[in-house]
């Protein structure tokens, strides 16, 4: 493989460091009367994938531009590799970005696009050559070097981009929804390319994203944002399994909601009483709260099972009807109504080859699933 793997930057990325490559500490920023970002305090680690997930409006991108300093906020200070750079402009900054248009200069060959910058930096001619040759064979474009962006493809107009963004070894990288451009197929196969890129060069990512599929799938970590704050963070696995709020639970994935009350505490354990369900919940609950307590309580649609008849539980089973069904092929999802009246979302895999889903509408079920899967919101 070319030297790019071996640059120095690329080394220092991979050992281990005590201080986080990227500290944000209460920063703040308006547009008028609106509070676009809100003391939003956030440290990101060398050689991390890093998501910033979150709606239209919540913030998202204008935290990330003042990343690249693009945006200058207006309280706050954000530190890259342990200098402070929150006055610093865009060009004395060791970031990159790659912009979800690409903004691919089309009077250019692809290998004229990707030298740009360092000619801008004037390096010299041989050494951006090579350069140029090490990140077209990175992203798998050599073939297509002297091609003009209007003759590539969506995905390989991405990845021109990405080779052009990489080409200054900057020590870290922001992606702007950098697949909202790709169509379905092109998207899944591209977030796989991006990842081992990353991986390879043990360089740190962070990206804009209010796709959930793509956050989940691509980051070592994600930070969910909501109104212009950060609501929580944590690796992909732990924000599904472990919402910290309702939005999130809500944000991420599809879950159901029931409104409910604690009416005892059993060690590890609360019991809580929906009426909206029709429904007594025994959950297991690290942090003990009083009887009488309001709560949300979020279920997963896959954590669901679906019986034909009454396990004969005092806790955690409903009983329903199917109302709707959508069959996704290797999935078939179902939307229950319980005798509460509450509508429950169920999503059971179709294991075995059939031409009809295995509940049928309006069918009696019986809904149930077990301590560990249901989660308490008190938000």
């Amino acid at each position: 493989m070319s030297t790019a793997l071996t640059h120095p930057i690329v080394l220092q990325s991979r050992r281990q460091a005590v201080e986080p490559l990227v500290r944000v500490e209460r920063v703040s920023k308006r547009f008028g009367q609106v509070h676009a970002v809100e003391e939003v305090s956030l440290d990101i680690h060398p050689g991390e994938f890093f998501s910033i997930l979150g709606p239209s409006g919540c913030g998202k991108t204008t935290l990330l531009r003042m990343l690249a300093g693009l945006e200058r906020p207006e309280a706050g200070r954000i530190f890259i590799d342990g200098v402070d750079m929150t006055r610093a402009p865009p060009y004395e900054r060791p970031v990159n970005m790659m912009f979800q248009s690409y903004a691919l200069f089309p009077h250019m060959t692809v290998e004229q696009n990707v030298a740009f910058g360092l000619q801008q930096e004037r390096m010299n001619r041989t050494e951006i050559r090579e350069r140029v040759a090490e990140m077209l064979e990175l992203v798998r474009m050599t073939p297509y070097a002297r091609r003009k962006p209007d003759q590539l493809s969506g995905g390989q107009r991405q990845r021109v981009a990405l080779a052009r963004a990489l080409a200054k070894h900057p020590k870290l990288l922001l992606l702007d929804e950098p697949l909202g451009a790709l169509d379905r197929k092109l998207r899944e196969h591209t977030r796989s390319e991006l990842v081992n890129i990353q991986e390879r060069l043990g360089l740190t990512f962070v990206m804009v994203t209010h796709d959930q599929d793509e956050a989940m799938t691509m980051s070592s970590r994600l930070a969910v944002m909501d109104r212009g704050r950060i609501v929580q963070v944590g690796a992909p696995a732990n924000v599904y399994e472990h919402p910290a709020t309702r939005f999130v639970a809500e944000f991420i994935g599809d879950v159901n909601i029931f409104a409910g009350q604690v009416t005892e505490t059993r060690g590890g354990a609360l019991v809580i009483r929906s009426e909206q369900a029709d429904c007594t919940f025994l959950i297991e609950h690290g942090e003990q709260l009083h009887v009488g307590t309001p709560v949300a309580i979020a279920l997963r649609p896959e954590k669901i099972s679906a019986h034909g008849a009454t396990t004969g539980a005092p806790y955690n089973e409903m009983r329903g009807t199917v109302a709707e069904i959508a069959y996704l092929g290797d999935i078939s999802v179902y939307r229950v109504r319980t005798a509460g009246g509450a509508i429950v979302q169920v999503q059971i895999t179709n294991r075995a080859r059939a031409a009809t889903p295995p509940l049928a509408r309006d069918e009696e079920v019986f809904l149930s699933w077990s301590p560990a899967s249901a989660v308490v919101l008190q938000e």
